[in-house]
């Protein structure tokens, strides 16, 4: 996670926050998404930090920042409004177009979500917009200080609490806000849109959730939080939310050569049971994968073994070191490549990284064929970074143990 400053649209330093996997092997992100936090909220609350989280574990970069005079930006809050808010998404969009890639994956909470389908139209290379718990009108925020609306408009600007904290709200915001046109936005967003929202929304109904999907054209989809809050508190639902937008926004973000990639499944080995049995008292096992192969595992001399066969480590590198192999091998068949030596080397060991135990697998590829292009060599290297056992070593796996 890298802390970042860019300038928002009123010229003010806005605080950001870069998540992305740790680049230890060079592998870039899949795609970069934007997240747009809730009205008077930060980057920092719960629901941001974990769909960020989330998003990363799926290889998705996320940049997260505190609208103008919130959080640790600049600025005061009494000057900005929801089409500031749409400019400060613009300017960071553009932000990480200049340093990084522009996103491809527009994410927005509450009245960050209706920001979001507004500034889409402004930022080009988005292809999906994920909105959580919206309104479908930007003057539903209205109700935080209608007590106070006759002050308001009255005298200019009021101060009223929100969440214990004081806020000033000025006339120039609520004239903002009711001159929105959200569902000109929605219905000329020409962008694939998935609404999720929580039923028992107590802040922001249901129905509104109802009229954005009715009022988008397709492609639309719609996800229910189930007994999920309005700021969704529970990680786990935070969570929930972001790994069904990975999943959803996935068909919309791949890059052409990615989909011109074989299948993993042409790579993988077919589900089997692989049985391990010890040797006597010795560190020596027996491995038997489906009936099919056996194998003897084992320690070196140094760990208190014979060395009559692969460390369990060896085995790991050996099935990343064969993945990549394979992979490059099948997609340089598909693509017609005269590819024709193949060598993988992967060694192992452990570092520090930010202040944490990292495994580090580093590999090296050799690749033969006389008649390669330096475009098709790139590309097949490229490929073996994207084998399905590279993915499983960088993704948060479920291991169940458990009595036979």
């Amino acid at each position: 996670m890298k802390k970042l400053i860019f300038k928002g649209a009123q010229g003010h330093d806005l605080s950001a926050r870069l998540d992305t996997q740790p680049n230890i092997s060079g592998t870039a992100p899949r795609a970069y998404a934007l997240f747009a936090h809730c009205f008077t909220c930060s980057k920092d609350i719960i629901a941001a930090s974990q769909i960020a989280k989330a998003l990363v574990d799926h290889n998705i970069a996320v940049l997260r920042f505190d609208f103008t005079g919130l959080g640790a930006s600049d600025g005061e809050f009494k000057n900005t409004n929801f089409s500031s808010n749409v400019q400060d998404l613009v300017a960071a969009a553009d932000f990480m177009r200049r340093e990084y890639e522009a996103p491809k994956i527009l994410i927005g909470h509450s009245l960050g979500g209706a920001a979001v389908l507004a500034a889409a139209c402004d930022i080009k290379e988005a292809k999906a917009v994920a909105t959580i718990n919206a309104p479908s009108d930007a003057a539903h925020v209205a109700h935080h200080f209608q007590n106070s609306r006759a002050d308001i408009l009255k005298n200019g600007k009021a101060e009223i609490l929100l969440a214990g904290r004081p806020f000033t709200i000025q006339k120039q915001f609520i004239d903002d806000i009711e001159a929105q046109t959200m569902d000109a936005h929605i219905s000329q967003l020409n962008r694939a849109l998935l609404v999720c929202h929580a039923p028992l929304d107590k802040t922001v109904g249901i129905e509104n959730a109802s009229h954005i999907f009715k009022t988008a054209q397709h492609p639309k989809s719609f996800l229910s939080l189930d007994d999920a809050d309005h700021l969704l508190s529970n990680k786990r639902h935070a969570r929930y939310a972001a790994d069904v937008i990975a999943a959803w926004a996935s068909r919309y973000i791949t890059p052409q050569d990615e989909a011109d990639e074989p299948s993993a499944t042409a790579i993988d080995t077919p589900t089997e049971t692989t049985i391990v049995r010890s040797i006597g008292d010795t560190l020596r096992h027996n491995v038997n994968i489906g009936g099919r192969h056996h194998l003897v595992a084992d320690e070196p001399a140094s760990m208190g073994g014979d060395e009559k066969g692969p460390a369990p480590y060896e085995f790991l590198c050996t099935a990343l070191a064969a993945c990549k192999a394979m992979t490059m091998r099948i997609y340089a068949k598909h693509k017609g490549f005269a590819l024709k030596d193949v060598e993988v080397w992967v060694t192992h060991d452990k570092i520090d990284f930010e202040g944490q135990k990292r495994d580090r697998f580093q590999c090296e590829i050799n690749i033969e064929g006389d008649d390669l292009s330096a475009e098709q060599r790139d590309k097949i290297i490229e490929i073996a970074k994207k084998c399905p056992v590279h993915r499983t070593l960088q993704s948060e796996s479920i291991i169940e143990t458990k009595p036979h």
